[in-house]
């Protein structure tokens, strides 16, 4: 049984150049969309994490690539952009020699970046200044 991949370059190593080419410059623009953002591996699959919640994540099938927004609700607001991509949904394919356009992903990370903020905001800090 192989071993689980524990980093986002370990799974890379493990797929076709094509595919492997194609996550890689999806990764990058999901690092350049959301620069707070932490790489990990959630359910086996490549991921992005802020504040403690999965953002997004990737990976590469058998006969496509594929983005995770994470959220139906993110797919369905952005059906009209996606028309030209095989979707279900939480999930957008692709096929490695036809990505997803860099603003286009751009789009969809921020969406979650706010969609997970409106749902989590962050605890209010108890301000020291002033208080005595």
């Amino acid at each position: 049984m192989a071993r689980r991949p524990e980093t986002i370059d370990e799974y890379l190593a493990a797929v076709s150049a094509e595919k492997r080419a194609a996550l890689e410059a999806l990764r990058r623009t999901i690092r350049a969309s959301a620069p707070k953002a932490e790489e990990c591996i959630s359910y086996g699959l490549p991921a992005f994490r802020l504040n403690g919640r999965l953002l997004v994540a990737f990976g590469a099938a058998a006969n496509h690539c594929a983005l995770y927004p994470m959220s139906a609700s993110t797919v369905e607001a952005h059906k009209n952009e996606l028309k030209d991509f095989d979707t279900s949904k939480g999930t957008i394919r692709f096929q490695p020699r036809r990505a997803l356009p860099a603003s286009l992903v751009w789009r969809l990370v921020r969406a979650r970046i706010a969609q997970n903020a409106e749902r989590h905001p962050p605890a209010k800090r108890r301000g020291t200044r002033g208080e005595r």
